[in-house]
């Protein structure tokens, strides 16, 4: 065999989301791109904000030595200021520059993390349904994955967690806004994980990291606020990217926040920046650097992806479907209304309409509906939603 085995068995598990991409792919020749309904991908179709255009045509029309070349490995002083003068005034922590390394994506922010704290067979807990691309970023560096099923509404079941964390538990990573679900953790919520993180930190004798991965933070909707956990608990690390809020997704550019509160920090940014280079990374990409430093204060218009989410949850819900309308995200989690998801979104897919099975996520039963596209294309799949769903439903 050319590939190593267990990577040919990670490929047999690949991810069902890229699954039905492809699959579009190949609806899309055969019917023609405006009539597969594709709700697969979580691509940003919003174009960038204005101010972000005009900031790269600036940034990108400059010359000199070296202004694409290397520079520190945790990212460009000046942006990580500026980093940090955001997150200082965000959470009211003494954020500096030394608390921040600029990353490849908060995929990039993930696997640096991951890769300095933990030991061969460390475990990570993480909350059904996640994104399952974070069983392999676990695995890339020897941690044990283990999973806690959420709560009915969605939410950590903290009963489940104060049961399952033991003296091999490294860290707890979270995601909220919440994908699949749209779901953002309140305050209540994050303030009980805290309380239990840092008792059982103390019961065990080392420090439990808080990991929250919070790309989409600036994603919410009617009136909210996306809560941080920096404020319930002082070992919280953050992995975030510009790749939703500014509809940057293609060029990997996101951050690694610790906490000034954990103890030693420095050695943890230190473990990280040398883990941004010896990963291959280096360093996050030069011009996005110089950009992303100018326009943190800047955004999509979330407004139109409100809009969208209120047109199909709405339709959703006179058709008969149980689903829970989302606080945050671009993606909606509707329950399947037989047992078996795959088979349903299957179902879904002979009338050209691309959808992800909640089983990829960790939760059967449901699927995950991408709504980051035009009102017409959930305009017009509205109807075959409806017909698989009374077919579905009467049996």
């Amino acid at each position: 065999m050319p590939i190593s085995s267990k990577i040919a068995e990670s490929l047999t598990h690949s991810s069902w989301i890229r699954r039905m991409f492809e699959t579009g792919i190949i609806l899309k020749k055969q019917y023609g791109e405006e009539n597969v309904f594709d709700f697969s991908l979580g691509n940003p179709d919003l174009p960038s904000p204005p101010e972000f255009d005009a900031v790269l045509a600036d940034e990108a029309n400059k010359k000199g030595c070296f202004i694409h070349g290397y520079m520190p490995n945790a990212g460009y002083p000046e942006t990580r200021i500026a980093v940090s003068d955001m997150l200082r005034r965000e959470s009211g922590l003494e954020f500096t520059e030394n608390n921040i390394i600029m990353t490849c994506g908060a995929a990039g922010a993930l696997n640096v993390i991951l890769k300095s704290i933990l030991e061969s067979g460390d475990e990570i807990f993480i909350i059904a349904p996640y994104f399952p691309e974070y069983d392999f970023y676990i695995d890339n560096h020897q941690g044990v994955k283990v999973e806690s099923r959420s709560t009915e509404d969605f939410l950590p079941d903290l009963d489940d967690l104060k049961t399952k964390i033991n003296s091999r538990t490294r860290a707890v990573l979270i995601n909220s806004p919440n994908n699949p679900t749209g779901r953002i953790y309140p305050s209540h919520t994050l303030k009980k994980l805290g309380e239990l993180l840092l008792a059982k930190s103390e019961s065990i004798g080392h420090p439990i990291y808080l990991l929250a991965d919070e790309p989409y933070k600036k994603i919410v909707y009617d009136g909210l606020k996306y809560i941080s956990p920096l404020s319930f608990y002082k070992n919280t690390i953050l992995a975030t990217s510009f790749s939703k809020d500014l509809s940057l997704a293609g060029e990997r550019i996101g951050y690694l926040a610790v906490s000034p509160l954990i103890e030693d920090f420095g050695d943890i940014i230190s473990a990280a920046t040398f883990c941004n280079r010896i990963l291959g990374y280096i360093n996050a990409p030069a011009l996005m650097q110089r950009v992303i430093k100018r326009v943190l204060n800047s955004s999509v218009d979330v407004s139109i992806y409100q809009r969208r989410r209120d047109i199909l949850y709405n339709a959703l819900k006179k058709i008969g479907y149980v689903v829970m309308k989302p606080e945050g995200t671009f993606y909606m989690f509707p329950k399947s209304p037989i047992a078996d998801d795959i088979k349903f979104v299957k179902a879904l897919q002979e009338k050209r309409i691309l959808v992800t099975p909640g089983s990829g996520f960790h939760r059967p039963g449901h699927f995950r509906i991408s709504f980051c596209v035009s009102e017409q294309t959930i305009n017009r799949a509205l109807t075959g939603f409806e017909e698989v769903f009374k077919k579905y439903s009467c049996l």
